[in-house]
Protein backbone atom coordinates (compact mmCIF):
# COMPACT_ATOMS: atom_id res chain seq x y z
CA UNK A 1 0.00 0.00 0.00
CA UNK A 2 2.99 2.34 0.24
CA UNK A 3 2.97 3.41 -3.42
CA UNK A 4 -0.74 4.40 -3.62
CA UNK A 5 -0.18 6.38 -0.42
CA UNK A 6 2.89 8.07 -1.91
CA UNK A 7 0.92 9.02 -5.04
CA UNK A 8 -1.89 10.38 -2.86
CA UNK A 9 0.56 12.55 -0.90
CA UNK A 10 2.12 13.84 -4.13
CA UNK A 11 -1.30 14.66 -5.59
CA UNK A 12 -2.40 16.41 -2.39
CA UNK A 13 0.76 18.52 -2.34
CA UNK A 14 0.38 19.49 -6.00
CA UNK A 15 -3.31 20.30 -5.55
CA UNK A 16 -2.75 22.53 -2.52
CA UNK A 17 0.12 24.38 -4.21
CA UNK A 18 -1.93 24.83 -7.40
CA UNK A 19 -4.82 26.35 -5.47
CA UNK A 20 -2.57 28.40 -3.20
CA UNK A 21 -0.15 29.86 -5.75
CA UNK A 22 -1.77 29.25 -9.13
CA UNK A 23 1.16 27.11 -10.28
CA UNK A 24 0.85 24.23 -12.70
CA UNK A 25 0.85 20.73 -11.26
CA UNK A 26 3.56 19.57 -13.66
CA UNK A 27 6.19 21.50 -11.70
CA UNK A 28 5.44 19.17 -8.77
CA UNK A 29 4.31 16.03 -10.60
CA UNK A 30 7.40 15.51 -12.77
CA UNK A 31 10.14 15.64 -10.08
CA UNK A 32 7.90 13.79 -7.62
CA UNK A 33 7.14 11.01 -10.09
CA UNK A 34 10.79 10.79 -11.12
CA UNK A 35 11.71 10.12 -7.49
CA UNK A 36 8.90 7.61 -6.87
CA UNK A 37 9.47 5.72 -10.13
CA UNK A 38 13.17 5.48 -9.28
CA UNK A 39 12.34 4.03 -5.85
CA UNK A 40 9.95 1.55 -7.47
CA UNK A 41 12.78 0.25 -9.62
CA UNK A 42 11.33 1.16 -13.02
CA UNK A 43 13.52 0.79 -16.10
CA UNK A 44 16.05 3.66 -15.78
CA UNK A 45 16.01 4.18 -19.57
CA UNK A 46 12.46 5.50 -19.40
CA UNK A 47 12.19 7.19 -15.99
CA UNK A 48 11.93 10.75 -17.33
CA UNK A 49 9.65 9.71 -20.20
CA UNK A 50 7.28 7.97 -17.77
CA UNK A 51 7.30 10.91 -15.35
CA UNK A 52 6.55 13.46 -18.08
CA UNK A 53 3.92 11.37 -19.86
CA UNK A 54 2.21 10.48 -16.59
CA UNK A 55 2.28 14.13 -15.52
CA UNK A 56 0.46 15.18 -18.69
CA UNK A 57 -2.17 12.49 -18.15
CA UNK A 58 -2.71 13.69 -14.57
CA UNK A 59 -3.09 17.27 -15.80
CA UNK A 60 -6.14 16.27 -17.91
CA UNK A 61 -8.62 15.95 -14.98
CA UNK A 62 -7.04 18.84 -13.08
CA UNK A 63 -7.36 21.05 -16.18
CA UNK A 64 -11.02 20.07 -16.63
CA UNK A 65 -11.74 20.93 -12.99
CA UNK A 66 -9.95 24.27 -13.22
CA UNK A 67 -11.47 25.11 -16.60
CA UNK A 68 -15.00 24.45 -15.35
CA UNK A 69 -14.51 26.59 -12.24
CA UNK A 70 -13.25 29.53 -14.31
CA UNK A 71 -15.94 29.06 -16.98
CA UNK A 72 -18.72 29.24 -14.39
CA UNK A 73 -17.40 32.68 -13.44
CA UNK A 74 -17.35 33.79 -17.07
CA UNK A 75 -13.60 34.41 -16.93
CA UNK A 76 -12.44 32.29 -19.90
CA UNK A 77 -11.78 34.04 -23.22
CA UNK A 78 -12.97 31.22 -25.49
CA UNK A 79 -11.97 33.06 -28.66
CA UNK A 80 -8.35 33.08 -27.52
CA UNK A 81 -8.62 29.41 -26.53
CA UNK A 82 -10.01 28.54 -29.97
CA UNK A 83 -7.19 30.40 -31.72
CA UNK A 84 -4.47 28.81 -29.57
CA UNK A 85 -5.82 25.26 -29.26
CA UNK A 86 -4.78 23.81 -32.66
CA UNK A 87 -1.20 25.02 -32.23
CA UNK A 88 -1.13 23.88 -28.60
CA UNK A 89 -2.27 20.35 -29.51
CA UNK A 90 0.07 20.02 -32.48
CA UNK A 91 2.96 21.41 -30.45
CA UNK A 92 2.31 19.04 -27.54
CA UNK A 93 2.32 16.05 -29.89
CA UNK A 94 5.58 17.33 -31.37
CA UNK A 95 7.02 17.72 -27.88
CA UNK A 96 6.12 14.10 -27.09
CA UNK A 97 7.85 12.97 -30.26
CA UNK A 98 10.96 15.02 -29.44
CA UNK A 99 11.03 13.53 -25.95
CA UNK A 100 10.94 10.01 -27.40
CA UNK A 101 14.08 10.77 -29.43
CA UNK A 102 16.33 11.64 -26.49
CA UNK A 103 17.64 9.88 -23.40
CA UNK A 104 16.05 10.06 -19.96
CA UNK A 105 19.12 11.94 -18.69
CA UNK A 106 18.73 14.62 -21.33
CA UNK A 107 15.06 15.06 -20.45
CA UNK A 108 15.87 15.27 -16.75
CA UNK A 109 18.45 17.99 -17.38
CA UNK A 110 16.04 19.90 -19.61
CA UNK A 111 13.40 19.87 -16.89
CA UNK A 112 15.99 21.04 -14.37
CA UNK A 113 16.87 24.02 -16.58
CA UNK A 114 13.18 24.78 -17.08
CA UNK A 115 12.75 24.96 -13.29
CA UNK A 116 15.42 27.69 -13.20
CA UNK A 117 13.44 29.74 -15.74
CA UNK A 118 10.20 29.37 -13.75
CA UNK A 119 11.99 30.23 -10.50
CA UNK A 120 13.45 33.38 -12.08
CA UNK A 121 10.00 34.41 -13.31
CA UNK A 122 8.49 33.88 -9.84
CA UNK A 123 11.27 35.72 -8.01
CA UNK A 124 11.36 38.74 -10.33
CA UNK A 125 7.62 38.99 -10.90
CA UNK A 126 8.29 40.29 -14.40
CA UNK A 127 5.15 40.41 -16.55
CA UNK A 128 4.51 41.84 -20.02
CA UNK A 129 2.95 45.26 -20.48
CA UNK A 130 -0.80 44.74 -20.79
CA UNK A 131 -1.33 46.73 -23.97
CA UNK A 132 -3.97 45.33 -26.28
CA UNK A 133 -2.32 43.81 -29.31
CA UNK A 134 -4.01 43.25 -32.66
CA UNK A 135 -2.67 39.86 -33.61
CA UNK A 136 -3.78 37.55 -36.37
CA UNK A 137 -4.57 33.87 -36.44
CA UNK A 138 -1.04 33.09 -37.63
CA UNK A 139 0.60 34.53 -34.52
CA UNK A 140 -1.73 32.62 -32.21
CA UNK A 141 -1.05 29.40 -34.11
CA UNK A 142 2.72 29.95 -33.96
CA UNK A 143 2.76 30.89 -30.27
CA UNK A 144 0.41 28.02 -29.47
CA UNK A 145 2.72 25.55 -31.22
CA UNK A 146 5.72 26.85 -29.31
CA UNK A 147 3.95 26.71 -25.94
CA UNK A 148 2.59 23.25 -26.72
CA UNK A 149 5.98 21.89 -27.80
CA UNK A 150 7.76 23.05 -24.65
CA UNK A 151 4.88 21.88 -22.45
CA UNK A 152 4.79 18.46 -24.09
CA UNK A 153 8.54 18.13 -23.78
CA UNK A 154 8.67 18.85 -20.02
CA UNK A 155 5.22 17.63 -18.91
CA UNK A 156 3.44 20.83 -17.85
CA UNK A 157 0.16 22.57 -18.67
CA UNK A 158 1.83 25.62 -20.20
CA UNK A 159 0.57 28.31 -17.84
CA UNK A 160 4.04 29.75 -17.24
CA UNK A 161 4.10 30.69 -20.94
CA UNK A 162 0.46 31.19 -21.91
CA UNK A 163 -0.32 33.63 -19.07
CA UNK A 164 2.45 36.10 -20.10
CA UNK A 165 1.34 35.86 -23.74
CA UNK A 166 -2.28 36.57 -22.82
CA UNK A 167 -1.22 39.50 -20.64
CA UNK A 168 0.72 40.86 -23.61
CA UNK A 169 -2.50 40.52 -25.61
CA UNK A 170 -4.17 42.93 -23.20
CA UNK A 171 -6.08 40.46 -21.03
CA UNK A 172 -6.48 41.21 -17.34
CA UNK A 173 -4.58 38.90 -14.99
CA UNK A 174 -7.73 37.01 -13.82
CA UNK A 175 -8.85 36.49 -17.43
CA UNK A 176 -5.34 35.48 -18.53
CA UNK A 177 -5.11 32.89 -15.73
CA UNK A 178 -8.60 31.54 -16.49
CA UNK A 179 -7.93 31.32 -20.23
CA UNK A 180 -4.58 29.69 -19.60
CA UNK A 181 -6.31 27.04 -17.47
CA UNK A 182 -8.55 26.21 -20.44
CA UNK A 183 -5.51 26.07 -22.73
CA UNK A 184 -3.99 23.41 -20.49
CA UNK A 185 -6.57 20.84 -21.61
CA UNK A 186 -5.57 20.52 -25.31
CA UNK A 187 -1.91 20.45 -24.25
CA UNK A 188 -2.49 17.67 -21.72
CA UNK A 189 -4.75 15.60 -23.99
CA UNK A 190 -2.49 15.78 -27.04
CA UNK A 191 0.70 15.40 -25.02
CA UNK A 192 -0.60 12.38 -23.11
CA UNK A 193 -1.75 10.76 -26.36
CA UNK A 194 1.66 11.41 -27.87
CA UNK A 195 3.47 9.79 -24.94
CA UNK A 196 1.12 6.80 -25.16
CA UNK A 197 1.96 6.29 -28.82
CA UNK A 198 5.68 7.03 -28.59
CA UNK A 199 6.15 4.66 -25.67
CA UNK A 200 4.15 1.77 -27.07
CA UNK A 201 5.78 -1.56 -26.22
CA UNK A 202 8.59 0.00 -24.18
CA UNK A 203 7.15 -0.17 -20.65
CA UNK A 204 5.73 -2.79 -18.30
CA UNK A 205 2.25 -3.76 -17.10
CA UNK A 206 -0.15 -1.11 -15.78
CA UNK A 207 1.29 1.40 -18.26
CA UNK A 208 0.18 2.45 -21.72
CA UNK A 209 3.28 3.64 -23.46
CA UNK A 210 4.85 6.26 -21.22
CA UNK A 211 1.80 6.68 -18.96
CA UNK A 212 1.65 4.76 -15.69
CA UNK A 213 -2.04 4.51 -14.78
CA UNK A 214 -1.88 3.76 -11.02
CA UNK A 215 -0.02 7.05 -10.57
CA UNK A 216 -2.49 8.88 -12.83
CA UNK A 217 -5.57 7.82 -10.87
CA UNK A 218 -4.30 8.26 -7.32
CA UNK A 219 -2.33 11.45 -7.93
CA UNK A 220 -5.02 13.02 -10.12
CA UNK A 221 -7.88 12.35 -7.72
CA UNK A 222 -6.09 13.88 -4.73
CA UNK A 223 -4.84 16.85 -6.77
CA UNK A 224 -8.40 17.73 -7.82
CA UNK A 225 -9.80 17.22 -4.31
CA UNK A 226 -7.10 19.29 -2.55
CA UNK A 227 -6.92 22.26 -4.96
CA UNK A 228 -9.94 24.04 -3.39
CA UNK A 229 -8.23 23.82 0.01
CA UNK A 230 -5.22 25.62 -1.40
CA UNK A 231 -7.48 28.27 -2.91
CA UNK A 232 -9.06 28.90 0.51
CA UNK A 233 -5.64 29.06 2.16
CA UNK A 234 -4.62 31.75 -0.33
CA UNK A 235 -6.88 34.21 1.47
CA UNK A 236 -5.14 33.80 4.83
CA UNK A 237 -1.48 33.08 4.01
CA UNK A 238 1.29 35.38 2.64
CA UNK A 239 1.15 34.02 -0.93
CA UNK A 240 3.85 36.35 -2.28
CA UNK A 241 6.37 35.22 0.33
CA UNK A 242 5.41 31.59 -0.22
CA UNK A 243 5.94 31.97 -3.96
CA UNK A 244 9.46 33.22 -3.37
CA UNK A 245 10.14 30.31 -1.03
CA UNK A 246 8.76 27.88 -3.62
CA UNK A 247 10.92 29.49 -6.30
CA UNK A 248 14.02 28.83 -4.19
CA UNK A 249 12.85 25.23 -3.76
CA UNK A 250 12.57 24.94 -7.55
CA UNK A 251 16.20 26.08 -7.85
CA UNK A 252 17.27 23.39 -5.38
CA UNK A 253 15.28 20.71 -7.23
CA UNK A 254 16.65 21.92 -10.56
CA UNK A 255 20.22 21.69 -9.27
CA UNK A 256 19.54 18.23 -7.88
CA UNK A 257 18.25 17.05 -11.25
CA UNK A 258 21.21 18.50 -13.12
CA UNK A 259 23.80 17.09 -10.74
CA UNK A 260 22.31 13.61 -10.27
Amino acid sequence: MIWPLAYAVLGSLAGVLAGLMGIGGGLVFVPGLLFLFYLQGFDPRWLSHLAIGTSLAIIVPTAVSSLWAHHRRGAVDWRAVTLLAPGLALGAMTGAWLASQVSTGWLKNLFGLFLFVVAWQMLTGIAPDGRAQKSGVGLFALVGAGIGAVSGLVGIGGGTMSVPFLLWQGKSLPKAVATSAACGLPIALAGALGFMLMGAGKTAAAATGFIYWPAVWMTGIFAVVMAPLGARMAHSLPVRALKRLFALLLVVVGLRLLLS
